[in-house]
C-alpha cells in the first residue's frame, strides 16, 4: 500500500481557495488552524487522510494542482467587494456563480462608487502575484471629470502628486475628450492604492464624476459585458495570464462546465467570448498618451 504524500499546510490551504499563502501562514500563527484536532504551526505537513479546520469550520481540501479560475466582471457602482457589510449594501459576490471547493478571491477592490472590471480567482497564489506592489501590474482607469484639465495638470500628474500616504503618479495619461463640463481622460496606474486616482484629481482641485477600471494587466474588459455580469476565462487563457505573471509550474487543465441546476448560473449570462490573443490586444494598440 502507498501512502499519500505529506505537502505543506498553508500550500494546500492557499491552494484551495483561503487566500494567499502568506496569509495561511497567519492563519496558522493566530492558532485557527486545526489538523485532526491540533492546533497546527508553520511547517506542518498534511495527507488527503488529514482533517483540516479553519476557525472551526471543515475545510474541502484541494491536493491537484489544477489550472485555476479566472473570472472578469463588470462592477456596476452601488456594489462593495466585501462579503459583510454592516449598512448592508449589496456586494459584487452575490452576483457571481458558485464554485465548488473553493470561494472567489478578488483581486484588488473598487470603491462603492466606481465601476468596471473586477477580477477573481480561486487561486490564493494567483491573486496575490496579481496584487502584489513589486509586480507593478498597470491599471488603466476612464476618468470623467467636471471640467477640462490644463497643460501643466497634464504634465504634473504623470510626475509626482503629494497624498496623505505618499507620493503617486500616473503613468500615462490621454485626452479623450468631452462635451460641455464633462470631460474624458484615460490614465494608467502602477498601484492599487485606496481611492487612489480620485485622490490624485482632488489634489489637484479636479473633480472626478465618473470613474471606470477598462483594465488590470493583460485583462481587458469585454466589450460586450454588460454591468453586473461576468465573463469566466476559458483554460488556455488563463494559462497565459499565469506565464505573464511568472508561474511556470505546470498545472493540470481541467474542464469545468456549470449546471443549470446551479441557481447560480443563468444560460445566457456569459454573453462575451474572446480568444487568448485578445487579452494582449491592449499591447499592440496605438495610444496617444502624454507621458514623461
Amino acid at each position: 500500500m502507498t501512502l499519500p504524500s505529506a505537502q505543506k499546510l498553508h500550500k494546500i490551504l492557499a491552494q484551495s481557495g483561503l487566500g494567499s499563502r502568506r496569509d495561511m501562514e497567519t492563519l496558522i500563527e493566530e492558532g485557527r488552524v486545526l489538523v485532526n484536532g491540533e492546533v497546527a504551526t508553520v511547517g506542518t505537513r498534511i495527507t488527503t487522510m488529514d482533517t483540516v479546520k479553519v476557525d472551526r469550520r471543515i475545510i474541502k481540501l484541494n491536493f491537484s494542482e489544477e489550472i485555476p479560475k479566472i473570472l472578469l466582471y463588470y462592477k456596476p457602482e452601488g456594489e462593495i467587494v466585501s462579503r459583510d457589510d454592516p449598512q448592508g449594501r449589496p456586494s459584487v459576490f452575490s452576483a457571481l456563480p458558485r464554485i465548488r471547493g473553493g470561494k472567489w478571491i478578488n483581486v484588488g477592490r473598487l470603491d462603492f462608487n466606481t465601476s468596471g472590471l473586477l477580477v477573481f480567482t480561486n487561486n490564493g497564489d494567483l491573486a496575490n502575484r496579481l496584487m502584489h506592489p513589486s509586480f507593478e501590474i498597470e491599471r488603466e482607469y476612464a476618468v470623467r471629470l467636471v471640467g477640462e484639465m490644463s497643460e501643466d495638470d497634464l504634465k504634473r500628474c504623470c510626475k509626482e502628486i503629494t497624498l496623505d500616504d505618499g507620493p503617486a503618479r500616473f503613468e500615462w495619461i490621454r485626452d479623450m475628450g468631452g462635451e460641455g463640463t464633462n470631460h474624458w481622460y484615460q490614465v494608467g496606474i502602477k498601484e492599487g492604492r485606496n481611492r487612489e486616482v480620485r485622490r490624485m484629481f482632488e489634489a489637484m482641485n479636479l473633480m472626478v464624476s465618473r470613474l471606470l477600471r477598462t483594465r488590470y494587466g493583460m485583462m481587458e474588459l469585454p466589450s460586450r459585458l454588460k454591468r453586473g455580469q461576468f465573463l469566466e476565462l476559458k483554460p488556455e487563457q488563463v494559462k497565459q495570464v499565469i506565464e505573464w505573471v511568472g508561474i511556470t509550474k505546470p498545472m493540470k487543465v481541467k474542464q469545468h462546465t456549470p449546471s443549470p441546476r446551479d441557481k447560480s448560473y443563468t444560460p445566457g449570462r456569459i454573453r462575451s467570448r474572446r480568444s487568448a490573443s485578445d487579452l494582449s490586444s491592449h499591447s499592440k494598440s496605438s495610444r496617444r498618451r502624454t507621458k514623461t
